[in-house]
């Protein structure tokens, strides 16, 4: 689900329904310098003042636009996602929770309209996102501190500017910082379809690395498999195919795997944790389910395997930019 451009929101019973307007001039010519003598203008954005369902809470309001300062950005919104860590956002069970009244939107991209007079790292025209979660990207217009924001190349596809802060980086950290893979290694996923898994099928390819990537099953399963291994994956299984004592077969063309990616929790993280080859980790970073990850304890004891969690937010409080890998 996308915001791009102008905001139209109507409310009905039960729900909000969203149109999505393309923004008109989005790679037009920008101004440069703000000027401070400018008559404050006022903007769309979806705001909520008290955490709850999405569909009763988010409201469209028209914010005032703040002045820009010596270090500050102006831009305006291209494309924001909606993803499912800004409705638990919305909703009060997320980690990171900014002060309310806040607006929603933690990842998409901008293009930098004005700057301030000390900016030096960004001028009109540039693209930017958001250098960490929280920064309401679900409006129009915005001003930002320069430190807020990362510049990214603008001849990339919109989408994938919009959702490169987030999936993509997850997806590499999780690939690189719990298991030392070599070429040749296998991964095991499930929600292989969502946003990271399939960042990991297309990362994990460029490293020569293999994939199980597990789904729900569903009527145009077909459809689904050959569009995974388009982007690289090697197979493709439902959720009721890996509970088979056939799934056994499968390693005896390729490794175990040494590490499960699980982002749904529940009897589905049982089954990644099964297919571990001994010693092997899995790391989750979602719970879509809404179930708790239940291990065996014979497989705890006696493959002595590992369960480690992973959040991007908290990855990047812990590393600074000269300690990157």
């Amino acid at each position: 689900m996308w915001v791009c451009g102008t905001l139209w929101w109507v409310r009905t019973p039960g729900r909000l329904w969203r149109r999505l307007l393309p923004a008109s001039g989005c790679h037009g010519p920008a101004a440069s310098y703000y000027s401070a003598s400018a008559a404050p203008a006022r903007v769309p954005a979806l705001v909520y003042g008290h955490h709850g369902d999405p569909a009763k809470v988010v409201e469209l309001k028209n914010l005032e636009l703040a002045a820009v300062g010596g270090s500050d950005v102006l831009v305006k919104m291209l494309a924001a996602p909606i993803n499912p860590s800004d409705i638990n956002m919305i909703q009060g069970n997320y980690g990171l929770l900014p002060e309310l009244p806040a607006v929603g939107g933690n990842e998409g991209v901008a293009q930098v309209v004005a700057v301030g007079s000390s900016v030096t790292g960004l001028k009109p025209g540039d693209w930017v996102i958001p250098a960490n979660a929280g920064l309401g990207t679900w409006r129009t217009e915005a001003v930002f501190s320069e430190e807020a924001l990362i510049q990214v190349p603008s001849d990339i596809p919109l989408e994938s500017a919009a959702t490169l802060g987030v999936n993509p980086c997850t997806a590499y950290r999780m690939l690189m910082d719990f298991e030392q893979l070599q070429p040749g290694d296998s991964v095991i996923q499930n929600a292989s379809n969502s946003g990271v898994g399939q960042a990991v099928i297309q990362i994990a390819a460029a490293l020569d690395l293999r994939t199980i990537n597990v789904v729900r099953d569903r009527p145009d399963i077909q459809k689904l498999t050959d569009r995974l291994k388009s982007l690289g994956a090697e197979h493709v299984i439902t959720e009721e195919e890996l509970r088979r004592p056939e799934m056994k077969n499968l390693f005896k063309d390729m490794p175990q795997p040494r590490l499960a990616l699980n982002c749904v929790g529940g009897k589905s993280s049982t089954e990644l944790l099964r297919q571990l080859a001994r010693g092997g980790t899995m790391v989750t970073y979602g719970g879509m389910a809404k179930q708790p990850v239940i291990a065996s304890v014979s497989l705890l004891i006696f493959k002595d395997l590992k369960l480690r969690g992973f959040w991007l937010s908290q990855w990047k409080k812990d590393h600074s930019p000269g300690t990157m890998p």
